[in-house]
């Protein structure tokens, strides 16, 4: 099936953390498909990523542009930055996207990708990061407004023979 890990980040800083850890792990082809309600940190995570993949560019939401690429500065997979929160259900918006061109050589990460892009790679990962505590006011990353703690409960779930055996656990 895969590996599984259910961490606790703390901090927004330790959610970019997070990311450049698992940048260490991901590979040209990999797609991982980031869920959470909105300010849970997901794009946080992917900064992480980019800056483990050491990509051009600054990583930010691509909500209105649907779709960012960033190269990478030291001949490593760029990193493709979707947000699919605007698109519909249907794998034919998704298509139109040219990921499965992007994904052999790159590095695909998708918000919002939930029961949409599951179908473009039968090895995939996805990272749902739900708040921890209660129901208090979104902040952009893991963490409140005024810097109280905002824990995350990230689960990571490896599907596919690609994350046979990749140890998820040591992360975090």
């Amino acid at each position: 099936m895969g590996s599984h890990a259910t961490l606790t980040v703390p901090t927004p800083e330790r959610m970019g953390r997070l990311g450049r850890e698992l940048a260490a792990l991901l590979r040209p082809g990999d797609l991982v498909l980031l869920s959470g309600e909105l300010g849970a940190g997901k794009t946080t995570l992917t900064r992480g990523l980019g800056a483990g993949l050491q990509v051009r560019g600054a990583v930010t939401s691509p909500t209105f542009v649907i779709a960012r690429v960033h190269p990478s500065l030291v001949g490593g997979p760029a990193l493709v930055h979707v947000d699919a929160y605007r698109l519909g259900g249907d794998l034919d918006e998704m298509e139109d996207l040219d990921l499965d061109v992007s994904l052999p050589e790159s590095v695909v990460v998708v918000e919002w990708g939930e029961g949409k892009v599951e179908r473009l790679s039968e090895n995939r990962l996805e990272v749902r990061i739900e708040r921890a505590l209660g129901d208090t006011a979104p902040g952009d990353a893991a963490g409140g407004d005024d810097g109280e703690l905002d824990p995350r409960r990230v689960l990571l779930t490896g599907i596919g023979p690609r994350w046979q055996g990749v140890e998820l656990t040591a992360l975090g």
